[in-house]
């Protein structure tokens, strides 16, 4: 009975189900295991959540209802007014 306690006990605590968070330059905490991420910014109050697929895009949103769809620094943003903004290697701008 104790081995099969043991091993069960050294999944447990050596399983991936645990984030690792910390707290970047900024102040901003992350946790995330490298498909999906997440933070709080406790100087404004956001939270956002980010997710990569398998194209390598992510997709972020945060608590006050904006998205973010990124790939290699280009990307699409909404915000939650309904404006639209993007970004690509020679130009940005928002509708």
């Amino acid at each position: 009975m104790r081995i099969p306690l043991i091993v069960l006990t050294l999944i447990l605590s050596s399983s991936s189900v645990h984030a690792a968070c910390y707290t970047n330059a900024l102040g901003h905490v992350i946790c995330g295991n490298g498909e999906s991420e997440g933070g709080y910014n406790r100087r404004t109050g956001t939270a956002w959540r980010s997710e990569r697929n398998q194209y390598g895009v992510a997709t972020t949103q945060t608590s006050r209802g904006g998205e973010a769809k990124t790939k290699n620094g280009k990307g699409v943003y909404k915000s939650p007014s309904g404006k639209d903004c993007y970004k690509t290697a020679h130009s940005h701008g928002c509708n």
